[in-house]
């Protein structure tokens, strides 16, 4: 029995220093609806990071804005994000550091495949101009994330203020998914990134009732980053684990996982590390 002891313990010692070191630790991270919408988080990134680690990630996906307010709540170790003015303004107040490029994709208008603004093909300017000169109903997300930022920011480089108190302008405060289908229901329009758009086509079998018909536009780019909190602002915040997690998303291998990762056939994210 005491060989049979010693022999069990040994495989236990063993055992033990074959696990990675950082076993049983937690990432605590926020996120866009985007991210987690598409199955990146999901289906790579989350499995595929503690594979690799040891390292659970616990995150919350919810708008841009909402994510940085976790941030400086001091609720999260790490943020992926969409939105690099709001970003950078958080870097600045100490909030957040270690801003690093991950990937891209794009924003697009999406509506009604019968297009009834007649919208297609068009500048993202004139595309604006037109729905709101024929008062096509506009979903907007409302929610202050990325896109909604974005959405915003395109109002006013059209020389036009955000038509919030015009009935054909709807603010939705709802995610991707459910402000597309408030579009769907309405025969209207709304602005999204490609990559949740494509998951919605998806889920439409390939024929979704709303089709892309403003994209390619030089505004429309869309940057995600992923940026750790500053422990100089969050005491408890665990940097050692969002750097790590930084240093993995840039690695070769998980660059190629993400430009891998493909619905329809389709690229959701192309990655972009420096």
């Amino acid at each position: 029995m005491k060989r049979v002891y010693t022999i069990m313990l040994s495989l236990g010692l063993i055992l033990a220093l074959a696990l990675p070191a950082t076993a049983g630790k937690v990432l605590k991270m926020a996120t866009t609806t985007s991210t987690d919408n598409t199955g990146l988080l999901g289906e790579l990134i989350v499995p595929q990071f503690k594979k690799d680690t040891g390292i659970e990630i616990q995150y919350v996906a919810k708008g841009t804005g909402a994510a940085l307010k976790m941030a400086a709540d001091c609720n999260v170790d790490a943020v992926l994000v969409h939105a690099p003015g709001a970003e950078m303004a958080y870097v600045k107040q100490g909030v957040l550091k270690d801003r690093t490029e991950v990937m891209y994709n794009d924003f697009v208008i999406i509506g009604p495949a019968a297009d009834p603004a007649g919208i297609k093909g068009m500048s993202v300017t004139d595309a604006l101009k037109t729905i709101a000169a024929k008062k096509a109903a506009f979903i907007s997300r409302g929610d202050n994330s990325g896109t909604h930022k974005k959405e915003l920011s395109l109002w006013k480089a059209a020389g036009m203020a955000v038509p919030e108190k015009d009935a054909w302008y709807v603010s939705g405060g709802q995610k991707m998914i459910a402000t597309i289908n408030m579009a769907d229901e309405k025969d209207g329009y709304t602005m999204t990134d490609r990559g949740t758009f494509i998951k919605y086509a998806d889920t439409k079998g390939g024929n979704p009732p709303l089709v892309v018909l403003v994209e390619g536009d030089t505004v429309l780019f869309n940057q995600y980053s992923v940026l750790a909190v500053d422990p100089n602002h969050c005491p408890d915040a665990q940097y050692d684990l969002a750097k790590q997690f930084t240093e993995w998303m840039v690695s070769p291998k998980v660059q190629k996982a993400i430009g891998d990762f493909k619905l329809l056939g389709k690229q959701l994210f192309i990655p972009n590390a420096k």
